[in-house]
């Protein structure tokens, strides 16, 4: 019953920004008992793992891959996350999707087998 919707993504040029949002909607989701995570996939490749927030505690988590470059944060009233991204690199280039769940570990940072509820993608492109 849950609806995930993100947007903000396009095509940027290396080094550029970009800020993604993703918001649930559905009467079960609460951020006490749901984590919500960011992933991407490019072509060819597997789903990757980007950043999310823990349950309950709503902390922060992120891959190695992004390299201290993006930061995920929330609008706890909107039911909205938000990713950052910054100093965009070429090899960022995929499609970003949203996705929550409840059982998760209490850190969210996990397979995407994990989640459940999934949005259907904003494409990020970084390309001079």
């Amino acid at each position: 019953q849950l609806q995930v919707v993100e947007s903000g993504g396009g095509l940027v040029q290396p080094g550029g920004t970009l800020k993604l949002s993703c918001t649930v909607s559905g009467s079960a989701f609460s951020w006490d008992l749901y984590a919500i995570g960011w992933f991407r996939q490019a072509p060819g490749k597997e789903r990757e793992r980007v950043a999310c927030i823990d349950r309950g505690t709503g902390s922060p988590n992120y891959a190695d891959s992004v390299g201290g470059r993006f930061t995920i944060s929330r609008d706890s009233a909107k039911n909205t996350v938000y990713l950052q991204m910054n100093n965009l690199e070429p090899d960022d280039t995929a499609v970003y999707l949203c996705a929550t769940d409840y059982r998760v570990v209490r850190k969210c940072l996990v397979d995407s087998l994990f989640y459940r509820y999934w949005g259907q993608g904003t494409q990020v492109t970084v390309s001079s």
